[in-house]
């Protein structure tokens, strides 16, 4: 029994010194190549890079301990990175408290391309897990083509780091000038000029950054617009944080912003890049219920292979329908107009004509005609903005009308003033009805009388003395 006792306390024994040596094992370690870094959440087709900046000596993860040292490919340039790392005399580095990873990752990236430095290795994602393995431990950057910078991370010997896989968020705006909110749509008259923006929310590690903008054809971009607060315009990739691009472009683009790979290098966390810019509503302008569009979208990543949704703005302009009727609402022709701003005095507003019967608001420069006239009773009035009110002043009634006294209003609200018509084409509801009165014929008070008695028979006898004396001519020759 004393024997049994004695193997039993020798086996514990043994079992306590294992374990000790396991867990020693397992919380520190010398640097044999054997780390690995798994980036979960990879996006299939991207190319992600790993650059080992320090080498990891040895560890202690129980103790928090770590002897790093800088990867001489890296060392000229860690040693002037005073503000995130000190370096001691026997090379070895430990990090400065508070100072900014992020903006250290990114400094050492463009440092990386700049000056031509390979990744320590590289791997294609072709499904949603990336993996390095057999890497010398160490301090590791890891860089993507999403654009995005990834992370920074120590190998001890694994570790998993997550990509986010976050595209630049791009939000269109069009602002409403009756209320000064910007929103998705708003409404204008043809020849307003609308205010855009576009907020594009730059991540860290930004690269490859194109802003591309279509408008359709109903608005006419103001070039000389285009602008963004507190970045310097450049003519060209030469100079400045961005330049703008208006001609030569194939791709169906209105204009395109590029963004310079110098600026985008500065982004050290989410920063708002607001483009703001403005068109005027043109005669090619479609009326409500179609919407004269603009749209963005953001092209991103390494060689700007990337591109986010497009994201769209809708304004509408409205049209008026005027019909003119007499009392029994059968259409009446020939009557002429013209349209003010105000119901008495005000300014005329110029319409040029599209066609017999349809008109436009004028754009700024153009000539309007000296008046519109209704043809088969009707007239259409395109190019509103919406609350608005104007009046419609009639120069000129139908033959044998009143002209009508006062002017006529027209208010337009979000929809069009659109006139319905019954089968056999007299007027049923809508639009801007106006209505004439007819004029009578006014009654007689007096006639000719026995006036043209009185002629008659002048003439009568006058005839009988010419015969008279004709015959009595004839008679004396005899």
């Amino acid at each position: 029994m004393k024997h049994v006792k004695k193997l039993i306390g020798v086996l514990l024994a043994l079992v306590m010194a294992f374990s000790m040596s396991a867990a020693v094992f397992a919380a520190s370690g010398t640097n044999n190549d054997s780390g690995s870094i798994t980036i979960s959440n990879a996006k299939d087709g991207h190319t992600y890079n790993a650059y080992q900046i320090l080498v990891l000596e040895s560890y202690d993860t129980d103790a928090k301990a770590y002897s790093y040292k800088a990867n001489s490919a890296w060392k000229a340039w860690l040693e002037t990175q005073t503000a995130y790392i000190s370096i001691d005399a026997q090379g070895y580095v430990t990090w400065v408290d508070g100072a900014d990873a992020a903006a250290f990752a990114k400094e050492a990236l463009a440092y990386a391309k700049a000056n031509n430095i390979s990744p320590t290795k590289t791997a294609t994602a072709d499904s949603a897990t990336v993996a390095f393995t057999d890497l010398n431990l160490g301090y590791y950057l890891i860089d993507t083509t999403m654009g995005t910078l990834c992370s920074l991370d120590t190998t001890t010997p694994n570790v998993e780091m997550y990509e986010k896989n976050e595209q630049p968020p791009v939000k269109k705006e069009v602002k409403e000038d009756s209320t000064g909110n910007w929103g998705e749509e708003n409404t204008a008259e043809i020849g307003d000029t609308v205010e855009f923006k576009t907020t594009i929310t730059a991540k860290a590690g930004a690269e490859g950054y194109v802003l591309h903008d279509v408008m359709t054809a109903g608005l006419t971009l103001n070039p000389d617009s285009i602008k963004i607060d507190g970045l310097n315009k450049g003519q060209d990739e030469n100079n400045g944080d961005y330049h703008v691009v208006t001609t030569g472009l194939n791709d169906g683009c209105t204009f395109e912003v590029v963004f310079h790979q110098s600026y985008l290098e500065r982004i050290t966390k989410d920063t708002d890049i607001v483009v703001t810019y403005s068109a005027v509503v043109n005669e090619n302008a479609l009326i409500y219920d179609g919407a004269n569009t603009n749209k963005t979208k953001l092209q991103f990543g390494e060689d700007s292979r990337d591109e986010t949704i497009w994201d769209e703005t809708k304004t509408y302009t409205f049209k008026v329908d005027v019909v003119k009727t007499d009392d029994n609402n059968v259409v009446l022709d020939s009557a002429q107009f013209k349209l003010y701003d105000a119901m008495t005095g005000g300014n005329e507003i110029p319409l040029v004509k599209v066609s017999d019967g349809v008109y436009r608001l004028a754009k700024d420069g153009e000539s309007g005609v000296a008046y519109i006239t209704t043809v088969n009773g009707q007239l259409e009035i395109r190019g509103f903005d919406a609350n608005t009110n104007y009046y419609l002043e009639e120069t000129k009634a139908p033959d044998g009308y009143h002209k009508l006294a006062e002017r006529v209003e027209i208010a337009v609200k979000e929809a069009n003033l659109e006139a319905e018509f019954n089968q056999d084409g007299t007027y049923k509801d809508g639009g801007v009805h106006v209505i004439n009165k007819a004029g009578d014929l006014l009654p007689s008070t007096g006639g000719m009388g026995t006036t043209l008695f009185y002629v008659i028979g002048i003439v009568l006898v006058a005839g009988a003395a010419v015969l008279l004396i004709a015959r009595k001519r004839m008679n004396s020759k005899k």
